[in-house]
């Protein structure tokens, strides 16, 4: 993975294959004010939402399902991009292992005001 600051161009495999724990985002670019993050999910990770900010969800590998509140879902096959709208209330699940790119403002905290064991500062993202 690239390192502060970022490379022109890395291999997104190659940054995948170094991430080892489910749930735990990884900073590998900056575009403007926005953040590219890959991530490796599996199972839930917790309903929140981010108020001031949009989210785009790229399914790279498997398959996500992103939970709305009055039990709308969304499912997103390989290949599958999304927006989730800033302050509307989401929990994504990955019912098997997937691999996901999220572009996201630089200021965008991972779990929003909700604070879980799984939830990473933006320094951990950083690392």
């Amino acid at each position: 993975m690239p390192s502060l600051p970022f490379a022109e161009s890395f291999d997104l495999k190659a940054c995948f294959n170094s991430i080892s724990e489910h749930w735990s985002p990884r900073v590998v670019a900056q575009v403007n004010d926005q953040y590219v993050k890959v991530a490796k999910v599996h199972g839930q990770l917790v309903w929140h939402n981010h108020a001031t900010q949009d989210e785009l969800f790229y399914v790279v590998k498997g398959h996500l399902r992103i939970e709305y509140e009055a039990g709308r879902t969304v499912e997103l096959a390989e290949g599958s991009m999304h927006v989730i709208p800033k302050g509307v209330m989401h929990n994504p699940v990955a019912e098997e292992e997937c691999w996901i790119v999220l572009i996201e403002p630089v200021d965008t905290l991972h779990t929003g005001d909700v604070h879980s064991p799984l939830t990473k500062t933006l320094e951990q993202q950083l690392g």
